[in-house]
C-alpha cells in the first residue's frame, strides 16, 4: 500500500480534524495520501471514505469505473458498509501497510432503459434500482417479467430491485428480506403494494428482470422515474421498459476486522 485517495463527508468532519489525523497516520507509515476533490491518480491503491454508509455508497457510485477497493471509516451511527471506527484508524493504517487485510467483492446490478422517446441508456447500482412516482400522488402499475416469462402485475407506490448489499436499505424499510451481503441474488420488493398478497421475491443473480410500464388507471398514461442508488434519476412513461441484470462490475471493500455481518445485525436490532 503506497498511495490512497481520501473522500470526507465534511458535514461530519467540518474542521477536517479527523481527516488530518488520518493523513498524519498514513504519513508515519510512508503511505502517500490525496484528498478529494483533487483528481484521482492512476496509482492509487485504496479509497478511504470518512462518513457513513451513504457517503460510502455515493463514493462507490462515483468511482464505479475504477477497480480500486474502498475502506469506510464510520463517523456516524453504526453502519452496515463502513468497516472501522475513528479509534481504530491507527491499527487500520498499520494493517494496510503490513498487507494484513482481505478484499471482499459485492455484486452490482445494471438497468438498461428502453424508452420510446429517448435513446437507450445503461446505469449500474451497488444498492438498488427503484421505480417511483413522479408528480402527484397516485397508484402505479407495473408488469414484471423474469427471463422473458410473465411473473405478475403489481399496483404499488413503487418497485425496488435490490442487491444483497442494498437489502438493508430501502428494501428493508419496505418490508423486504435482509440478505447476507456476500450472497449472489436479486431482490424484488414492491413499495406499499395495494393488495394483500404481494410479497418480496428472491431471484437468482443470473436472472433477467424486465419491468414494463403499462397504462395506468382508466387507461391513462403513467409518468414515473427510475433511480440508481439514489444518485441518478431518469424519467419513465407508459410503454417504457427497464431490463435489470447482474452487472459485470463489482465493488470491492477492504476488510480488516473479524466482526461478522450477523454481529452488526444483532447490534442494530438491539440499539
Amino acid at each position: 500500500m503506497k498511495k490512497v485517495y481520501i473522500i470526507t463527508n465534511t458535514a461530519k468532519d467540518p474542521s477536517l480534524s479527523i481527516t488530518g489525523n488520518l493523513v498524519s497516520l498514513l504519513k508515519k507509515q510512508e503511505i502517500e495520501s490525496v484528498l478529494a476533490p483533487a483528481p484521482m491518480e492512476k496509482d492509487v491503491d485504496c479509497i478511504f471514505v470518512l462518513g457513513g454508509d451513504g457517503t460510502l455508497l455515493k463514493a462507490a457510485t462515483d468511482f464505479a469505473d475504477v477497480d480500486i477497493p474502498f475502506l469506510g471509516i464510520n463517523l456516524g451511527n453504526l453502519g452496515f458498509m463502513t468497516e472501522i471506527e475513528i479509534g481504530q484508524m491507527d491499527s487500520a493504517v498499520a494493517a494496510l501497510k503490513n498487507h494484513a487485510y482481505s478484499i471482499e467483492e459485492r455484486m452490482m446490478i445494471n438497468g438498461r432503459l428502453s424508452r420510446k422517446d429517448s435513446q437507450p441508456a445503461v446505469y449500474h447500482a451497488l444498492n438498488d434500482i427503484v421505480l417511483t412516482r413522479k408528480g402527484s400522488l397516485h397508484i402505479l402499475a407495473f408488469e414484471i417479467y423474469v427471463n422473458g416469462q410473465f411473473l405478475n402485475s403489481y399496483k404499488a407506490d413503487g418497485m425496488i430491485v435490490s442487491t444483497p448489499t442494498g437489502s438493508t436499505g430501502y428494501n428493508m424499510s419496505a418490508g423486504g428480506p435482509i440478505i447476507e451481503p456476500r450472497a449472489k441474488m436479486i431482490l424484488l420488493t414492491p413499495i406499499c403494494p395495494h393488495t394483500l398478497n404481494a410479497r418480496s421475491i428472491v431471484l437468482s443473480a443470473d436472472d433477467e428482470i424486465m419491468i414494463r410500464i403499462p397504462n395506468g388507471r382508466n387507461g391513462e398514461n403513467q409518468d414515473m422515474e427510475v433511480n440508481f442508488d439514489g444518485a441518478i434519476s431518469e424519467a419513465l412513461a407508459t410503454g417504457d421498459e427497464v431490463f435489470i441484470t447482474r452487472s459485470e462490475r463489482v465493488t470491492k471493500f477492504i476488510r480488516l476486522s473479524h466482526v461478522s455481518f450477523l454481529e452488526i445485525l444483532n447490534k442494530k436490532f438491539n440499539d
